[in-house]
This record gives C-alpha cells, sequence and structure tokens, in this order.
C-alpha cells in the first residue's frame, strides 16, 4: 500500500499551510492556501465588505443539447455492445474504446464525420 502525505505551504510565507481558501471576485474564482492565522486575517479584512454584499448564486452552465440523431446513435452503440457481450451502463457517457470499437466495425471514422461537417459549410 502506498502513503501519500500532502503538506500545504502558506502561499504567502512558504511556512506550513492549515487550509485553502477560496474566495471570487470579479466573476473569476481564486484559491489560496493560508496558515490559520493568516487565514484568520483574511477574513477579518474582507469581512467589512461581505456586511455589505449581497450572496448571489451561481449560474449553472447548460451543456450542449443532445440531437435527435446523436441518441439515435447511442442507441445503436449499446445495442451493438450488449450483442457483442460489453458491459455497459443503460444511461450516462459511453466509453471511448466501446465507441471507436463500434466505428471500427461499422467503416466509420472521425474522417468522415470531419468531412461531414465541412461538407455543410456555406460556398463563396
Amino acid at each position: 500500500m502506498q502513503r501519500v502525505d500532502v503538506r500545504l505551504e502558506d502561499d504567502l510565507t512558504g511556512g506550513p499551510a492549515d487550509e485553502t481558501v477560496e474566495f471570487g471576485i470579479d466573476g473569476r474564482a481564486y484559491e489560496i492556501d493560508l496558515s490559520a492565522r493568516h487565514a484568520e486575517e483574511f477574513r477579518r479584512q474582507v469581512a467589512r465588505f461581505l456586511e455589505h454584499a449581497s450572496l448571489v448564486r451561481a449560474a449553472h452552465r447548460r451543456t450542449s443539447a443532445r440531437t435527435l440523431a446523436s441518441r439515435e446513435r447511442s442507441r445503436q452503440i449499446r445495442a451493438w455492445a450488449e450483442e457483442h457481450g460489453l458491459d455497459i451502463s443503460e444511461r450516462g457517457r459511453l466509453p471511448r474504446e466501446v465507441i471507436q470499437q463500434y466505428d471500427n466495425e461499422h467503416g466509420e471514422s472521425q474522417q468522415a464525420g470531419q468531412a461531414g461537417r465541412k461538407g455543410n459549410r456555406r460556398r463563396k
């Protein structure tokens, strides 16, 4: 058995740190490793601003919607995998290796997909 010992280093002084403090400003997220003393000082400095601030919920970023064609392709790959005795879940992301095996057997490749996309470009 391998043992991993993680030690934080205070980003201000280089000495030992006790915690990682996360914070955000101007739409960007930050984190800093600090000793207990420095973390307390940081929180004390920021506290007067927080007293007047409003808490904002994080916006959920929506991933691109799946198309009917992509759902149908996933169904076909799952059916093929089941026929070939491959153990994959009924839902969720398909393993890359399974998709590659399916594409290899069905004569599909990334190049074919890219060529199809290129064909959809407008011509001048």
